[in-house]
């Protein structure tokens, strides 16, 4: 009877070691890919950065259509806010 008990006690030992094992493996595998996930979203705004550093942004082929639109709608903001800013000087 002696031996049963050594033999269960040696199984749940085997049980716990192997689900902290299981538990320890699990939490690398997910800090490991939470670390990838920040390293390539960090690489993506990098890259953003640089195309909005350059202008390359405003040339997508999904902007092409609209681009003389845009262009004219900045102007014409330019336009009225230098028009503004030229009423401030002259009230002072």
């Amino acid at each position: 009877m002696g031996q049963n008990h050594d033999s269960g006690f040696g199984t749940l030992m085997s049980l716990m070691t192997g689900a902290v094992i299981g538990a320890t493996g699990l939490a690398w595998l997910l800090l490991n890919k939470a670390d990838r996930r920040r390293r390539v979203s960090g690489q993506k705004a990098m890259l953003y950065a640089s195309r909005m550093q350059d202008g390359s942004e405003a040339f997508e082929p999904t902007d092409n259509g609209h681009l003389e639109q845009r262009i004219e709608k900045l102007n014409a903001e330019i336009a009225r806010v230098r028009a503004q800013l030229e009423g401030l000087g002259k009230d002072n």
